[in-house]
């Protein structure tokens, strides 16, 4: 499945996306407040890929600008236990501030709405992550709450801010 906005393709993450995605997924400060550690290793990023699977309630896709072809990010949305679709995203240092997240992240949203109709959303980030509480807010969800997520290897905690719709 690939959707297409103004300026990316999202589509499916390949194992050839692996130099590409270690890009950002190898620099520290974008996994930051992942829910990941920096990869160490191109090795890591593979694993990672060969991971990812997608199916009729977990979207994951990689993010290409059209002006380069080059993949910039990923991240996806997926339907939780509790009724609620969740999103998220990771985009390169140097494409942060420029509204690639916001426009992904509304473009997997309408993927959503368009098979399933009116539907719950949420999404959470680390509480000091300022600029991705505002993608958050710029895709129509609002404040709910405090929290706290781990990253997967347990050497992170955060106080993550909750948003629902």
């Amino acid at each position: 499945m690939t959707i297409t906005t103004e300026r990316l393709i999202l589509r499916p993450l390949t194992l050839d996306d692996a130099e590409a995605a270690f890009e950002w997924t190898g620099d520290e400060r974008v996994a930051k407040y992942m829910i990941y550690s920096t990869h160490e290793s191109i090795e890591i990023t593979k694993e990672w890929l060969r991971s990812v699977k997608t199916s009729d309630t977990a979207f994951e896709f990689g993010f290409v600008r059209k002006s380069d072809n080059k993949l910039i990010g990923s991240g996806g949305i997926r339907l939780h236990d509790d009724g609620f679709w969740e999103f998220g995203y990771n985009f390169r240092y140097d494409c942060w501030g420029m509204g690639y997240a916001t426009e992904a992240s509304k473009a997997m949203i309408e993927l959503v709405r368009s098979r399933y109709g009116d539907i719950k959303l949420k999404a959470e980030c680390a509480a000091e992550n300022t600029a991705s509480a505002h993608v958050i807010e710029k895709c129509g969800l609002h404040f709910a709450g405090f929290g706290e997520y781990q990253s997967y290897d347990g050497l992170k905690t955060f106080k993550a801010k909750i948003f629902k719709l």
